[in-house]
């Protein structure tokens, strides 16, 4: 088990960039770290691996404590891997040779056995020989995921891992690796912007903002019960409405938050809004809309001009 006790820290004293973090996770579970840019995402995974000091609280790896580089000559858990957003690859030697370069030579049938395994599972097969220098940032970093990968940690790290990758690809990839740390029992921490990562992959979601952890929860409750706008707009456009704009809810003044998808158009409806602009998404439309001084985002299966006013009722 991975616990997080009451952790804090800063770059400068005067400036906590986390404060008075907990949680714990059991092994082979994938968490998802999402939050506002700046929010303390990469620090903690920083301080997770061992390469800060903490300013108080503790970090521990079955029940063994993580120490920061006061403690340690070279930082970092033996037993864990941290894959940063600069990839830290070897330019001037091959793909094949930056997976491998901490595999043991002793018996070189296993470490090609492995690193073509790796290679397979991030599509990079046919680059084996190519220097890291020559490859695409996308493909640097798919490389740079197997290299994680490649001594079988426990505990993988990733910050933003798939954020050059194009969507042909990255779709493929992050069900292979899931699916592989997962029968491989490897937990998995991942600092993410991408909903995808925190809502289809991960069993527990953790929210930061302004270096507080402010929700935890597994995904799907976390989506469908945010407990305010900020977390809830982390998956994507949301709308704050007055409960009493929608005559089947009561007529006091609370507000409550709706998803796009949540809305549907009503011709009987009250509650009128005037379509602002039309985005096509490929499924649907997302439409901005704007009711007195408030926006409004609903979807819709067709789009609408400018200036078209439509009634809005709940789906649920």
């Amino acid at each position: 088990m991975l616990k997080v006790q009451n952790i804090s820290f800063s770059y400068l004293t005067n400036k906590p960039i986390l404060k008075d973090i907990s949680f714990e996770i059991s092994q082979g579970t994938n968490l998802s770290l999402i939050g506002e840019s700046g929010c303390g995402k990469s620090t903690l995974l920083k301080l997770i691996y061992g390469l800060h000091d903490l300013n108080s609280g503790e970090i521990l790896w079955k029940d063994s404590q993580v120490f920061g580089p006061a403690y340690n000559l070279v930082p970092g858990h033996d037993r864990m891997k941290y894959l940063a957003q600069d990839f830290d690859l070897m330019p001037y030697i091959t793909v094949s040779e930056n997976i491998g370069k901490h595999l043991s030579n002793f018996y070189p049938e296993k470490k090609q056995e492995r690193i073509a395994e790796l290679l397979e599972m991030v599509e990079m097969t046919a680059f084996a020989n190519v220097k890291a220098k020559l490859l695409s940032g996308g493909q640097q970093q798919r490389v740079a995921l197997a290299k994680a990968m490649a001594s079988e940690p426990e505990v993988l790290l990733l910050d933003e891992p798939f954020s050059q990758i194009d969507n042909f690809r990255k779709n493929t990839l992050r069900r292979n690796l899931f699916a592989y740390l997962k029968k491989e029992n490897i937990t998995c921490i991942v600092a993410t912007h991408d909903k995808t990562d925190a809502l289809s992959f991960a069993d527990m979601t953790i929210v930061l903002k302004q270096g507080k952890l402010v929700a935890q929860e597994a995904p799907k409750k976390l989506y469908e019960n945010p407990t305010d706008k900020y977390v809830a707009s982390l998956f994507g456009e949301v709308n704050e409405l007055r409960a009493s704009v929608f005559p089947s809810m009561e007529t006091s003044e609370k507000t409550i938050l709706i998803y796009p998808h949540q809305l549907k158009i009503s011709e009987t409806s009250t509650f009128k809004v005037i379509v602002q602009q039309s985005y096509f998404k490929g499924s649907h439309y997302l439409i901005s809309a704007k009711h007195e001084e408030t926006e409004v985002f609903f979807e819709s299966l067709e789009g609408f001009e400018v200036g078209f006013e439509v009634g809005l009722g709940l789906v649920f």
